[in-house]
């Protein structure tokens, strides 16, 4: 099944191959690897650099290493949950740059907000309107409505997100929001100012989706994206 590797970059090889193999459907979930005394002849390495290249891919999600008697790797199933979990660790960690988050998040979101516009149902207005007047009601609490005000404003994104009808977006946007907070204590001076200019924002997307102007929907949400990622920016150079 597998080939000899250049020792140079030996467990790189050897990880590759293996992914290869299990995104091809060649190693199938479920299955167990090879033994390690075949994998250690197949790909002309020794035990060490076998088993740095099996934790590379435990770390990445594709097979999970069981001890004991009948122990072994076995694939794992490819699915959401890995990708969400990845992308939430870089997150959470803040291993993304404000640019490169502000980047992503304006083509995403803008996105997700056109395509929601898109395909807007009758129950989904009612949602986002709904949500609208639960987000008015913490903004006008103060500083004691802050938090709820900010959960209620993901969870009208996370709506958008399941409107667009896309499972990858639906996925990405789980993980974004539910491990963004790291960089809004870090970076955004959460002030009542900003939040009525974010309450604004969603006003003005949700006007846009309930209309179904898509192209008004993505420029919105990227004006706003980049708006807020400007007042991080200010807050690092400050």
């Amino acid at each position: 099944m597998f080939k000899q590797v250049k020792q140079s970059k030996a467990y790189q090889d050897v990880v590759e191959q293996i992914q290869e193999s299990i995104m091809a459907g060649t190693l199938k979930a479920g299955c167990l690897l090879p033994a390690e005394r075949e994998l250690k002849e197949q790909f002309g390495i020794s035990r060490g650099t076998l088993r740095e290249a099996l934790r590379v891919l435990e770390q990445k999600g594709l097979i999970e290493i069981r001890t004991g008697v009948s122990g072994g790797s076995m694939v794992r199933e490819i699915n959401s949950d890995n990708l969400s979990d990845n992308l939430g660790l870089l997150i959470r960690n803040c291993a993304v740059s404000l640019k490169d988050l502000a980047e992503f998040r304006e083509e995403m979101e803008g996105g997700v907000a056109a395509l929601a516009a898109e395909r807007v149902g009758a129950d989904d207005v009612a949602l986002l309107k709904a949500l609208l007047v639960e987000a008015e009601g913490y903004l006008s609490q103060g500083r004691s409505g802050w938090d709820a005000f900010i959960r209620t404003d993901e969870q009208l994104h996370l709506a958008l997100a399941r409107m667009s009808g896309n499972l990858l977006f639906q996925t990405v946007l789980q993980s974004l929001y539910a491990n963004i907070h790291t960089y809004y204590v870090k970076y955004l001076p959460v002030n009542q100012t900003l939040l009525q200019e974010n309450y604004t924002d969603l006003c003005n997307i949700v006007a846009a989706v309930i209309l179904r102007n898509s192209e008004d929907a993505r420029a919105v949400a990227q004006s706003h994206v980049r708006r807020f990622n400007s007042y991080m920016e200010q807050k690092v150079a400050g």
